[in-house]
């Protein structure tokens, strides 16, 4: 059984999407505020956080809001790192979407939300970070191996964490090196339920050349083409 921890200072939310996934099959965690969360992180290590970015800071303590907590978990050690992240906002700034983004986030979800839709996405993160059995293979490129039957990326031996998101787009680019991906494909290969603008395709090319580029400011393998979008360098 799969565990979401579910973060928002909003009862009646919390209540009505425990509902909905517990419903669903999943077992649920809930957190108010961002010290919770993180501490519950921490010790239970759920499959996937439901991040409200508005999040409440108790008094005496430090600002942290829903930001700073997926923040803290891209920045955790080991594995937990790569947990599966889907914002909650009311912020209709295109803005904190992108930051959100960029700080490693699969998904994000505006409120007011239908719980339904909810489930679906999270089903679909969970389901990015599941590969099939039955289609295993191993592709390498120089001291960089993508194993999704292992679900693994390593450099040199040295393991690199991803995100479904960051994974399934790695996996994709590097199985047909040289063809030229535009963003609206790239969207495509996240599934039907993935709800991203185009444009939130850079900010996950961005994570994912700083993880596994050498150089991220002088990339070798994910490659730019200028006006059409990315593609897997065929020389590597």
């Amino acid at each position: 059984m799969k565990t979401i921890l579910v973060v928002d200072d909003e009862p009646e939310i919390i209540r009505v999407t425990r509902g909905y996934l517990e419903q669903a099959g999943f077992r649920v965690l809930t957190a108010s505020n961002g010290i919770i969360a993180l501490h519950t992180f921490r010790a239970d290590k759920p499959d996937l956080v439901i991040l409200d970015i508005n999040l409440p800071t108790p008094e005496g303590s430090p600002p942290l809001d829903g930001l700073d907590v997926a923040r803290a978990i891209r920045q955790t050690p080991g594995t937990a790192a790569a947990t599966p992240i889907i914002l909650l906002t009311a912020r209709v700034d295109e803005i904190d979407r992108i930051l959100g983004l960029e700080l490693g986030a699969d998904d994000y979800v505006t409120k007011p939300f239908s719980p339904r839709e909810l489930v679906a996405r999270v089903r679909a993160v969970l389901r990015r970070g599941r590969l099939l059995d039955e289609e295993p293979e191993r592709i390498q490129v120089g001291d960089l191996v993508i194993d999704t039957a292992a679900y693994s990326v390593t450099r040199d031996n040295e393991a690199i964490e991803l995100t479904p998101t960051e994974f399934t787009l790695l996996q994709n680019l590097a199985a047909a090196p040289g063809r030229v991906f535009s963003r609206e494909q790239l969207l495509d290969t996240l599934g039907p339920d993935y709800e991203g603008l185009a444009r939130t395709i850079d900010s996950h090319i961005k994570n994912l050349r700083a993880k596994i580029e050498p150089d991220p400011r002088r990339p070798e393998l994910i490659l730019t083409v200028f006006g059409r979008g990315y593609k897997f360098n065929e020389q590597q």
